[in-house]
């Protein structure tokens, strides 16, 4: 992982293996939206795009949407906040999950993935996307076919990248070794849950990212929360219940013994050093290795300028280790993945 900092503060690496140049935030757009209606929403279309503008603004290049987010409006609004700024950005954006009812709206066959990707393109008001990944696994479709139109749209100039997100070794190893038996383009980069208190993934999938030299953006840093800072052993059930409401999960499951060590840990050091809780969660990833760029979604622009001071947090040796010591890296925790980001 090569890295260089430019003049403002934001640093940047190469993505895996692809010569990209990427900011070590990545800015998830899941919650971007015209109305609250949409379950992850930060607010309307004007906040939604202002926080994306600052985003550039403050050096973040690497843009992370779906064509599920806010069904379609995500793409919108991230394509009028980058409009005459195209050149700056790698973009990603993701197909497969489900749209609506009926068939055929949801998978990873060709004809969902050509036609998806066609009205991402629309949406986004560009003519290529940087990365287009895989958002889940599709049981019902070979990999072959999933492969093969991934491999028409870059042949085609639609895209540059493809990568897979929410799967686990054995199906990244299948992708790839598919990839190099029918000489189709290989998945460059993987986009997996992982933070301070879901790290199963250490065991198997990120040891194999690294093997085969694959660029990583993991999401939900905070789990959906819970690594605020915001919540104590003192937190009732229906406090930490109540924070689905605007982390999109019931954070009661995260309350055992040792992600509150996680917690008091991140604090102390937070308060060494003058920074939210959320900048020392967010550090600790950049701290890892296999990781590229954590994805992080701010719910303002003062959200934002709070992630980026994780840039700023220099955690020595034994504070990376005391954040990790409390929770070991396990499927049988209890910090398995709860929702498809």
């Amino acid at each position: 992982m090569c890295q260089v900092s430019l003049p403002g503060g934001m640093e940047y690496t190469t993505f895996g293996k692809t010569g990209l140049e990427v900011s070590r935030l990545c800015l998830g757009c899941g919650g971007l939206s015209y109305s609250d209606e949409w379950e992850w929403s930060v607010g309307d279309r004007a906040q939604s795009r202002a926080i994306v503008e600052a985003a550039l603004d403050r050096g973040i290049n690497f843009i992370d949407t779906a064509n599920v987010y806010s069904y379609g409006e995500s793409e919108e609004i991230v394509g009028e906040a980058i409009d005459g700024r195209r050149d700056e950005v790698v973009l990603a954006s993701k197909v497969g999950q489900r749209l609506g009812d009926g068939p055929n709206r949801n998978g990873l066959s060709k004809s969902h993935i050509v036609e998806q990707c066609e009205r991402s393109l629309e949406r986004l008001g560009t003519d290529r996307l940087d990365l287009y990944y895989a958002h889940w696994w599709d049981p019902d479709t070979d990999i072959e076919e999933t492969l093969s139109a991934f491999d028409y749209l870059i042949e085609e100039g639609m895209v540059r990248y493809v990568g897979a997100s929410n799967l686990t070794s054995w199906q990244l190893m299948d992708a790839l070794r598919t990839s190099e038996r029918h000489d189709y383009e290989r998945y460059v980069a993987i986009q997996p849950e992982y933070s301070l208190v879901a790290r199963h993934q250490e065991l198997d999938l990120l040891p194999a990212a690294e093997r085969e030299d694959l660029g990583v953006a993991t999401y939900a840093p905070l789990a959906g929360g819970f690594l605020t800072g915001e919540y104590t052993r003192e937190s009732d059930d229906a406090a930490l219940a109540a924070g689905s409401a605007e982390t999109y999960r019931d954070l009661s499951e995260y309350a055992t013994e040792a992600n509150f060590d996680v917690v008091e840990a991140i604090r102390d050091i937070a308060d060494r050093e003058g920074v939210h809780p959320v900048a020392v969660s967010v550090a600790w990833l950049l701290e890892r290795d296999a990781v590229d760029a954590p994805i992080v979604g701010p719910q303002s622009i003062e959200h934002l300028d709070t992630y980026c001071d994780a840039l700023d947090v220099d955690l020595s040796e034994s504070d990376v280790e005391r954040l990790a010591e409390p929770v070991e890296a396990s499927y049988t925790h209890g910090d398995l993945p709860r929702t498809v980001r």
